[in-house]
């Protein structure tokens, strides 16, 4: 256990000195400006900061202040230490990847209240000074010796910004023709309709076209230059969507408001379907505030109970999308509830084969690793302490579940408990599923629409998937 200790008055000479360093990142801008309230663009805008008067991003004055307060309160004289006045002279801007090292030392005591004054300096990389003061604080007469407090770790999260960086990226590639199937409900119109806005898709809507206008009107939408096809009902319009993906006048499928079985049944038709030699999947594209990095797991809705060949494809198509939105090569744990091969668990000598698989080429484009257990694959600190050495173990891109039912809880589990956004498609087909829960929102919807654009203009361009 690590301690922390101060020094009385009585022990503390003229002299005395502590000192600790420090470097600026992104996150301690950010947490700064969530704690203080301060977001002078200078500090939190890049662009802005381009044209201010460093031309670049720098700290907050006061954080190069936060840590000699944090040097006074741990070190000298620590614990039970009153601030009574500080000085600061702001010498240099501290901009980001700057290395700062503050140094505080005695230069006067007082028998009087117990008083202590500390030079204090900040010096960066570059031994330049980038602020000085003096502090005046009354040291403790007691001593004090305490278990040093563990602090939480602190995730900085901003709602659906990964979601938009996907939007952004699909700016400068063309609409593709899309089927809407059965948009006969408010947020699968709404949805599509905003993937048109954004110039992702060319939407067709395909259902009955009386529901789709009432709808329409119901949400004050226009649908002037909207191809609508009208069938009877949501099988019909499951049934149209695939003929005209087969017809090759559209190249993705988007779900509206019809069940998943309903709208796959026509699709994996072996005689007019959309089936190619890949096993179908469906892959959840998560962002997860407590994790840094886009989470896919795969698959949550489709196969229920794969077995290795379904598996290998499976981790084929998860391993497709992530190079489609530009994860050259994705780390993929293959999950279990252990983390060594068991024989009288199945999905642990699935997960050895699997890397076996990718060790021979027959899974190609990413990184495998398994049997990993679920915090393994997520937690460096996890992996660490039980002994697991692997590029993949703690920086998983990519979950491979056993099954649909853990698939399933894991995802809803991140998104209801941990506060998730979740995208979705279906892959294998001839072409991309835009596969959404009937209570995803917008920005659900247009995220998947925007991973289906990308994967279809990547496939297009001849490039590897």
């Amino acid at each position: 256990m690590q301690f922390i200790e101060n020094r009385t008055f009585d022990e503390i000479r003229i002299g005395d000195s502590a000192d600790l360093t420090r470097k600026l990142t992104v996150q301690d801008i950010e947490i700064f400006a969530v704690m203080s309230g301060d977001v002078n663009p200078a500090h939190v805008d890049a662009d802005f900061a381009r044209s201010d008067a460093f031309h670049k991003v720098i700290a907050h004055g006061m954080w190069g202040g936060s840590l000699i307060s944090a040097v006074i309160g741990t070190e000298l004289p620590g614990p039970g230490t009153i601030y009574l006045n500080q000085t600061l002279n702001f010498c240099h801007p501290v901009g980001l990847g700057d290395t700062v090292t503050v140094q505080v030392t005695v230069t006067g005591k007082s028998a009087e209240d117990s008083q202590v004054t500390l030079d204090c300096i900040c010096l960066n990389q570059d031994g330049e000074r980038v602020i000085e003061g003096q502090a005046l604080v009354r040291a403790p007469t007691e001593k004090v010796r305490r278990p040093r407090v563990m602090m939480p770790e602190v995730h900085l999260h901003v709602r659906g910004a990964r979601f938009n960086e996907l939007i952004e990226a699909t700016k400068p590639l063309p609409p593709v023709p899309t089927a809407v199937v059965h948009p006969c409900d408010d947020l699968s119109l709404e949805g599509a309709l905003e993937a048109a806005r954004h110039e992702m898709i060319v939407p067709i809507l395909v259902g009955p076209e009386a529901r789709i206008r009432a709808v329409a009107a119901e949400c004050d939408r226009d649908l002037s230059g909207v191809e609508i096809v009208d069938v009877p009902h949501s099988h019909a319009a499951a049934e149209k969507s695939v003929a005209l993906a087969r017809e090759g006048k559209v190249q993705m499928l988007m779900k509206g408001k019809i069940h998943t079985d309903e709208l796959l049944d026509p699709v994996v038709d072996s005689r007019t379907g959309l089936r190619t030699e890949r096993r179908m999947s469906h892959v959840f594209a998560l962002d997860v505030p407590s994790y840094p990095r886009p989470l896919f797991i795969s698959d949550a809705a489709i196969n229920i109970f794969p077995d290795l060949k379904a598996k290998g494809d499976i981790v084929q198509n998860a391993i497709d999308l992530c190079h489609a939105l530009g994860i050259d090569c994705p780390n993929v744990a293959i999950l279990s509830a252990v983390e060594t091969v068991t024989p009288t668990i199945p999905s642990t000598v699935d997960a050895a084969a699997l890397c076996m698989m990718a060790n021979r080429g027959q899974i190609t484009g990413g990184r495998l690793d398994g049997p990993l257990a679920f915090d393994n694959a997520v937690s460096p600190s996890a992996a660490e302490a039980k002994g697991i050495v692997s590029d993949v173990a703690g920086k998983a891109d990519i979950l491979i579940v056993p099954d649909l039912e853990a698939g399933n809880m894991i995802a809803k589990q991140l998104i209801y408990l941990a506060g998730a956004d979740a995208a979705g498609l279906v892959l294998g087909a001839r072409i991309p599923i835009v596969l959404t829960s009937r209570a995803d929102g917008v920005m659900s919807r247009l995220a998947s629409t925007a991973m289906a654009q990308l994967f279809v203009h990547r496939r297009a361009a001849g490039r590897k998937i």
